[in-house]
Protein backbone atom coordinates (compact mmCIF):
# COMPACT_ATOMS: atom_id res chain seq x y z
CA UNK A 1 0.00 0.00 0.00
CA UNK A 2 1.10 3.56 -0.69
CA UNK A 3 0.59 7.06 0.70
CA UNK A 4 -1.64 7.83 -2.27
CA UNK A 5 -4.06 5.09 -1.16
CA UNK A 6 -4.40 6.76 2.25
CA UNK A 7 -5.01 10.15 0.64
CA UNK A 8 -7.63 8.68 -1.71
CA UNK A 9 -9.66 7.60 1.33
CA UNK A 10 -8.79 10.38 3.79
CA UNK A 11 -8.73 13.24 1.33
CA UNK A 12 -5.95 15.66 0.65
CA UNK A 13 -7.08 18.71 2.60
CA UNK A 14 -4.06 20.67 3.81
CA UNK A 15 -4.46 23.21 6.56
CA UNK A 16 -1.73 25.81 6.45
CA UNK A 17 -0.70 29.04 8.10
CA UNK A 18 2.00 31.66 7.63
CA UNK A 19 4.88 32.01 10.05
CA UNK A 20 4.10 35.59 11.05
CA UNK A 21 0.90 34.89 13.00
CA UNK A 22 0.95 34.27 16.73
CA UNK A 23 1.10 30.78 18.15
CA UNK A 24 -2.24 31.52 19.82
CA UNK A 25 -3.87 32.19 16.45
CA UNK A 26 -2.32 29.02 15.02
CA UNK A 27 -3.70 26.99 17.96
CA UNK A 28 -7.14 28.52 17.41
CA UNK A 29 -7.02 27.43 13.75
CA UNK A 30 -5.88 23.94 14.74
CA UNK A 31 -8.75 23.71 17.21
CA UNK A 32 -11.31 24.83 14.62
CA UNK A 33 -10.01 22.25 12.15
CA UNK A 34 -9.62 19.55 14.83
CA UNK A 35 -6.04 18.78 13.77
CA UNK A 36 -2.87 18.27 15.80
CA UNK A 37 -0.57 20.09 13.40
CA UNK A 38 -0.62 22.65 10.61
CA UNK A 39 1.85 23.23 7.83
CA UNK A 40 3.58 26.57 7.45
CA UNK A 41 3.43 27.48 3.78
CA UNK A 42 4.53 30.79 2.30
CA UNK A 43 4.59 31.65 -1.41
CA UNK A 44 3.54 28.04 -2.13
CA UNK A 45 6.69 26.76 -0.40
CA UNK A 46 6.60 24.45 2.62
CA UNK A 47 8.58 26.25 5.32
CA UNK A 48 7.74 24.28 8.45
CA UNK A 49 5.20 22.53 10.61
CA UNK A 50 3.66 23.54 13.92
CA UNK A 51 2.21 20.87 16.19
CA UNK A 52 0.55 20.70 19.57
CA UNK A 53 3.77 19.11 20.76
CA UNK A 54 5.72 22.22 19.70
CA UNK A 55 3.33 24.35 21.73
CA UNK A 56 3.58 22.13 24.79
CA UNK A 57 7.37 21.93 24.76
CA UNK A 58 8.33 25.38 23.48
CA UNK A 59 5.63 27.60 24.97
CA UNK A 60 3.77 26.00 27.88
CA UNK A 61 6.76 24.30 29.52
CA UNK A 62 8.95 27.38 29.07
CA UNK A 63 6.33 29.68 30.55
CA UNK A 64 6.09 31.78 27.35
CA UNK A 65 2.97 33.45 26.03
CA UNK A 66 1.31 32.02 22.92
CA UNK A 67 -0.20 35.48 22.31
CA UNK A 68 3.26 37.09 22.17
CA UNK A 69 5.20 34.39 20.31
CA UNK A 70 5.16 34.11 16.53
CA UNK A 71 4.92 30.78 14.75
CA UNK A 72 8.35 31.15 13.10
CA UNK A 73 9.94 31.25 16.56
CA UNK A 74 8.87 27.71 17.46
CA UNK A 75 7.89 25.90 14.24
CA UNK A 76 9.85 22.83 13.21
CA UNK A 77 11.84 23.53 10.06
CA UNK A 78 13.64 20.19 9.98
CA UNK A 79 10.98 18.69 7.74
CA UNK A 80 10.57 15.06 6.80
CA UNK A 81 8.32 14.63 3.77
CA UNK A 82 7.07 11.71 1.71
CA UNK A 83 5.86 11.20 -1.85
CA UNK A 84 2.43 9.84 -2.82
CA UNK A 85 4.14 6.72 -4.20
CA UNK A 86 6.01 5.91 -0.97
CA UNK A 87 5.11 2.64 0.75
CA UNK A 88 3.44 2.65 4.16
CA UNK A 89 6.25 0.59 5.73
CA UNK A 90 8.72 3.32 4.73
CA UNK A 91 6.45 5.98 6.26
CA UNK A 92 6.08 4.00 9.48
CA UNK A 93 9.87 3.67 9.69
CA UNK A 94 10.24 7.45 9.28
CA UNK A 95 7.67 8.23 11.95
CA UNK A 96 9.18 5.72 14.35
CA UNK A 97 12.85 6.58 13.81
CA UNK A 98 12.42 10.37 13.54
CA UNK A 99 9.91 10.44 16.42
CA UNK A 100 7.39 12.54 14.51
CA UNK A 101 3.64 12.28 14.12
CA UNK A 102 2.88 14.02 10.82
CA UNK A 103 4.30 13.63 7.32
CA UNK A 104 3.64 16.26 4.65
CA UNK A 105 3.12 14.62 1.26
CA UNK A 106 4.98 16.45 -1.50
CA UNK A 107 4.86 15.92 -5.26
CA UNK A 108 6.65 18.16 -7.77
CA UNK A 109 7.58 20.56 -4.94
CA UNK A 110 3.91 21.05 -4.03
CA UNK A 111 2.20 19.83 -0.85
CA UNK A 112 -0.59 17.45 -1.87
CA UNK A 113 -1.61 16.19 1.57
CA UNK A 114 -0.58 15.23 5.08
CA UNK A 115 -0.67 11.84 6.76
CA UNK A 116 -0.42 11.19 10.46
CA UNK A 117 0.67 8.26 12.55
CA UNK A 118 -3.02 7.61 13.18
CA UNK A 119 -3.71 7.39 9.44
CA UNK A 120 -0.89 4.91 9.02
CA UNK A 121 -1.88 2.70 11.94
CA UNK A 122 -5.55 2.66 10.89
CA UNK A 123 -4.71 1.74 7.28
CA UNK A 124 -2.20 -0.95 8.25
CA UNK A 125 -4.67 -2.48 10.73
CA UNK A 126 -7.47 -2.51 8.13
CA UNK A 127 -5.16 -4.15 5.61
CA UNK A 128 -4.11 -6.80 8.14
CA UNK A 129 -7.77 -7.50 8.97
CA UNK A 130 -8.51 -8.11 5.28
CA UNK A 131 -5.57 -10.50 5.05
CA UNK A 132 -6.67 -12.38 8.17
CA UNK A 133 -10.25 -12.62 6.88
CA UNK A 134 -8.99 -13.94 3.55
CA UNK A 135 -6.73 -16.53 5.21
CA UNK A 136 -9.56 -17.62 7.54
CA UNK A 137 -11.80 -18.14 4.51
CA UNK A 138 -9.07 -19.97 2.66
CA UNK A 139 -8.37 -22.31 5.57
CA UNK A 140 -12.08 -22.95 6.10
CA UNK A 141 -12.46 -23.74 2.40
CA UNK A 142 -14.99 -21.02 1.79
CA UNK A 143 -14.84 -18.31 -0.80
CA UNK A 144 -13.24 -15.05 0.39
CA UNK A 145 -15.38 -11.92 0.21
Amino acid sequence: MTVNQILSVKGSDVYSIVSTITVYEALRIMGERNVGAVLVIEDNVLKGILSERDYARKIALKNKSSRDTLVHEIMDTNLVTVKPTDKLDYCMDLITNKRIRHLPVVQDNQVVGVISIGDLVKTIMENQKHIIDYLDSYIAGTKAQ
